[in-house]
């Protein structure tokens, strides 16, 4: 069976525009969160969010193009074009029916839908834009994507809320190990900074109201955690079956050695307190890639700085783990970019992937007082140096969806 292999990548985020910036930020522990700039956060109880502000669509594609693009699918459509120039890989007609993307979203064009909603209240049905359906509907990052770059194989949208990046990695490898593509430009992405999903996730008491310190509002895993960041961005990796990417001799990051998913079957916004939902998908993880717990020497944590979710996870890498869970390092890159819903897992997989290229686990930022609850090894503050043969990614969603991916170094 052929092995499925990263080849480039391509992030948009709010501590750097590409996957080489952030991960040169994410190392050195710097935060990408802010008080909100994009619009008057003044009546709401939440002002603070890992906001991209330097994104420019026109660097990326055609601004006509982009005027009918949300603006989750330019950022899919940047990370994409950044995955392929990092490769150094470009479409060829012949090639095309042979190129694939799984993009994951969480809320899509969740603005776009807001903005018309309020243009069809106050101006009548004739003012809604005619291009509103195609530009919101949650499959068009991964459908612009296949446009901009010329992919005529498959396309798939996963919808599973956190899970989602982690779920397009999985369909990335089924979609190579079947032989129905070559190449897969996989990942997740989301844009939905927007006063009403900030108020509502206000009011589920989910997110942090540490509003005076806002690079210190997300606190994964520590003992004053108070709830999540809203974060956006995007994440896109290209993986390729070992067979392309030998023939073109391209450089390789890591390989996709597969994953496993499970549900909690519990609530719809709270996690299984035991951990066991978050357990079974890391245990499917390891069943799926044939690996054992002492081959995975990191793990890219969820760790969305919510008590309910920390404790979850927590409790759910000790059983999938047992006694190897106290050995793993583990840290979660939401401390510096909030939290990107649909995207989050895409850029967890991004730091999974970076952190088996260079050998080094990124830190939690702001873990100063550990939760007893929390005990195993979260990397605090500080990036740490190791051989990582392996790394997992962690993904749960709202609605009990989990996801977890493994790479591995190529060649083992």
């Amino acid at each position: 069976m052929t092995k499925a292999l990263v080849t480039g990548v391509g992030a948009v985020t709010s501590i750097g525009m590409g996957a080489h910036e952030f991960w040169k930020n994410l190392t050195a522990g710097e935060s990408g969160i802010t008080t909100i700039s994009s619009f008057d956060s003044s009546a709401l109880s939440v002002h603070i969010a890992g906001e991209v502000h330097d994104f420019e669509s026109g660097d990326y594609m055609d601004g006509k193009a982009a005027k009918r693009m949300s603006r989750f699918s330019q950022f899919a459509v940047a990370a994409a074009r950044m995955a392929a120039e990092d490769a150094a890989i470009k479409i060829s007609e012949e090639e095309s029916h042979r190129a694939g993307a799984c993009v994951a979203t969480g809320a899509g064009g969740v603005i776009d839908t807001i903005l018309e909603t309020e243009k069809f209240l106050k101006k009548g049905p004739a003012r809604v834009g005619p291009f509103f359906v195609p530009t919101m509907a949650p499959n068009m990052g991964a459908c612009q994507v296949s446009i901009n770059l010329g992919l005529r194989g498959p396309v798939l949208a996963t919808v599973a809320a956190c899970a989602a990046g982690l779920y397009s990695f999985i369909e990335a490898k089924h979609l190579i190990e079947s032989d129905m593509a070559d190449i897969v430009f996989a990942g997740g992405t989301e844009a939905a900074l927007h006063p009403l999903p900030i108020a509502a996730l206000a009011n589920m008491k989910a997110l942090s109201r540490n509003n005076d310190d806002p690079k210190g509002a997300s606190r994964p895993f520590d003992a004053n955690r108070d709830g999540f960041v809203f974060g956006e961005g995007a994440a896109i990796m290209v993986i390729e079956s070992e067979e392309h990417a030998t023939a073109r001799n391209a450089k390789v990051y890591a390989e996709l050695a597969g994953g496993g998913l499970s549900s909690d079957a519990f609530h719809i916004t709270a996690p299984r307190e035991d951990g066991s939902g978050g357990a079974h998908a890391m245990k499917n993880a390891l069943k799926a890639t044939g690996m054992a717990t002492t081959d995975i020497d990191y793990i890219a944590a969820h760790g969305t700085s919510t008590p309910l979710n920390d404790a979850a996870e927590t409790a759910g890498m000790k059983l999938a783990f047992g006694d190897d869970a106290s050995r793993l390092a583990i840290s979660s890159p939401k401390s510096m970019i909030g939290h990107l819903l649909g995207g989050a897992g895409a850029l967890g997989a991004l730091t999974a992937i970076l952190a088996v290229h260079h050998d080094i686990a990124p830190p939690t930022l702001n873990l100063e007082t550990p939760d007893p609850a929390c005990d195993l090894d979260y990397v605090p503050q500080k990036a740490r140096a190791m051989t990582i043969r392996a790394s997992m990614a962690n993904g749960f969603g709202f609605g009990g969806q989990n996801g977890s991916v493994i790479f591995r170094k190529y060649p083992a």
